[in-house]
């Protein structure tokens, strides 16, 4: 490919899911201190031994504290292929067992995990409980309350489409525009859990959470489904309604272009298969 050196042409790119749970970590981003554990410093710890040569990965989306993934993507380059057995099995034999590698695939020199995403879908997972369950705990976010799930959706609807996100924008959120596209916004019970399942072009930080926050106001009846579209209007973060917590949130697919079809694993954790 023109503009490429030699070495850089040798090289092979390298493609690979991993799901994860969050609890355990401080987020997917490797940190400045090594005692501070980060799923990529873990997974490049991983990819590194079985590399024998220090590896770098990139990801389709980087996840808060506490924040699950079933369906990140990640590259990586390396000049030895070692094949898709031993970036798969042997990665996960060095990996915690809250990382996992799903698959690996080789991918063209040009595919990026982030930039080459045409979208992203997360799932939020509420169960509604007078007592937290030791099995859920991290996992998902309990409401003491029965929710009005019609409602949650009649609000969702009204974000759906290209807006400038600011209401529901991080305050340290480093992105130069929050403007963002909304695919769908669907609120549905499953199973024994109300799923709130997001995808877009783009997320802003805490995006999906603060979006969850407006929502549990409107399922819990203190605000109508037209505050939504109010919020969305105002652009103002702190008219808004408190940041969801981390537990519940999954990265469950990232999604590209056909030139760089990969393959598409479930959706969301396993205790909630089988989902549409």
């Amino acid at each position: 490919m023109a503009g490429q050196t030699e070495q850089e042409r040798q090289l092979h790119r390298i493609a690979l899911e991993v799901e994860y749970d969050g609890s355990p970590f401080c987020g997917w981003q490797r940190q400045f201190s090594p005692r501070l554990p980060t799923v990529q410093g873990a997974l490049e710890e991983a990819l590194s031994r079985v590399a024998d040569s220090p590896i770098t990965v990139f990801c389709a989306g980087r996840t808060d504290r506490g924040v699950h993934a079933t369906g990140q993507v990640v590259h990586f380059d390396t000049p030895i292929d070692r094949g898709r057995k031993a970036w798969t099995l042997g990665t996960n034999s060095s990996l915690p067992l809250s990382v996992r590698v799903r698959w690996a695939r080789l991918v063209p020199g040009d595919f990026h995990a982030r930039f080459s995403a045409i979208a992203r879908r997360y799932l939020y997972l509420l169960y509604e409980a007078d007592v937290l369950s030791s099995h859920l705990f991290g996992k998902a976010t309990r409401v003491a309350v029965p929710l009005d799930v019609d409602a949650m959706h009649s609000a969702a609807q009204l974000l759906v489409g290209e807006h400038d996100f600011s209401a529901f924008r991080a305050a340290g959120c480093q992105s130069r525009t929050p403007d963002r596209c909304l695919h769908w916004l669907r609120v549905v019970r499953w199973n024994r859990f109300v799923v709130v399942d997001v995808q877009a072009n783009a997320f802003l930080q805490h995006m999906v959470r603060n979006i969850v926050g407006m929502l549990l106001e409107v399922g819990k009846g203190t605000q109508a489904p037209g505050w939504a579209g109010e919020l969305l209007r105002s652009r103002d973060r702190t008219a808004g309604a408190m940041t969801a917590s981390p537990a519940g949130l999954y990265l469950v697919r990232a999604c590209y272009p056909e030139p760089f079809a990969l393959p598409e694993s479930e959706l969301g954790p396993i205790f909630l298969q089988p989902y549409p």
